[in-house]
């Protein structure tokens, strides 16, 4: 009975002792992948020219919010917050109700030519047309300084649709039966049974194309050459900073280094928190969705 009892103790203060280590690894982890974010957002709220100085890493040694006065000067600003809101809002629903009706019937394996269709589709995963036939196809199609440059392009992408494949597979084909036998057909079945069980993999998608649309500033720089208004804001503070950096390149000869260099920092710092705070703001309300769809989509074949 001692041994037992000493044993039992034994792997109790291990495992106490491998719980604190582990809790310290796990907070090391946190503070490296938290404290850059926190570094960008105190220094975008100092004054630019007290940065310079460095010795900013906790709070803000002169608070200004000079640099985000400068950001959002122009009104053009605001346009491009309405295109980026409105290219996400209408992308992301698009994807996901596309990737859904594309993955619910290739989840089924009685599907004639099953194979074949996610053969073709796994190409695309490796390989592109590549950058010029794609901007030839696009003139061709006529989107180019078009809104739906972003939507349609976007409306698939068959990563997605793996994951939302192998989610509809675990739902129970009992159900399907059933509603077969109250006389729905399968769109009926797909819009009233399998769209409403599936809310974890669609959160999951939806945020997968949501972070995409949100971020991408190259659609807007490739395709929208004539039209500035349809220019997303990730595309907008893209060529600010660049029309800042190149502004500091020509006051180096007026022996202004600094105070340009100052400026372009402190703009990139500022457009850095504008355009991810949204994103970091929506993710807690998905975070359920996203991993429980990750955990269940990513399973089984």
């Amino acid at each position: 009975m001692k041994r037992r009892v000493s044993s039992k103790i034994k792997r109790s203060k291990g495992t106490l002792i491998f719980d604190i280590l582990n809790t310290i690894f796990m907070l090391f982890i946190c503070f490296i992948c938290i404290y850059p974010i926190w570094y960008v957002i105190v220094n975008s709220l100092n004054d630019a020219t007290d940065a310079l100085m460095g010795g900013i890493y906790w709070w803000p040694r002169q608070f200004s919010l000079k640099n985000y006065k400068t950001v959002f000067s122009d009104s053009s600003v605001l346009q491009a917050f309405k295109v980026t809101i409105a290219k996400t809002l209408i992308g992301t629903t698009v994807n996901v109700l596309f990737t859904a009706m594309v993955a619910y019937p290739l989840s089924k394996k009685n599907l004639i030519g099953r194979k074949y269709y996610m053969a073709f589709g796994t190409v695309t995963m490796f390989f592109s047309g590549g950058l010029i036939p794609t901007f030839l196809l696009f003139k061709g199609l006529g989107l180019l300084n078009n809104f739906w440059v972003y939507v349609i392009p976007a409306a698939f992408n068959f990563f997605n649709l793996l994951i939302m494949i192998n989610f509809f597979r675990e739902i129970p084909e009992a159900l399907e039966e059933s509603a077969k036998i109250d006389g729905a057909n399968d769109f009926t079945i797909f819009r009233k049974v399998i769209l409403p069980l599936s809310k974890p993999v669609l959160a999951t998608i939806a945020l997968f194309a949501g972070v995409g649309q949100w971020n991408d500033y190259f659609g807007g720089l490739m395709y929208i050459t004539d039209n500035r208004s349809l220019e997303p804001i990730q595309t907008y503070l893209y060529r600010m900073v660049a029309q800042v950096q190149s502004s500091q390149m020509a006051g180096s000869i007026a022996s202004n280094i600094s105070a340009k260099d100052s400026t372009s920092t402190a703009i990139k710092l500022a457009a850095m928190v504008i355009t991810t705070l949204p994103i970091c703001c929506v993710y807690p309300f998905l975070q359920k969705y996203f991993v429980k769809g990750m955990m269940i989509g990513a399973v089984k074949e």
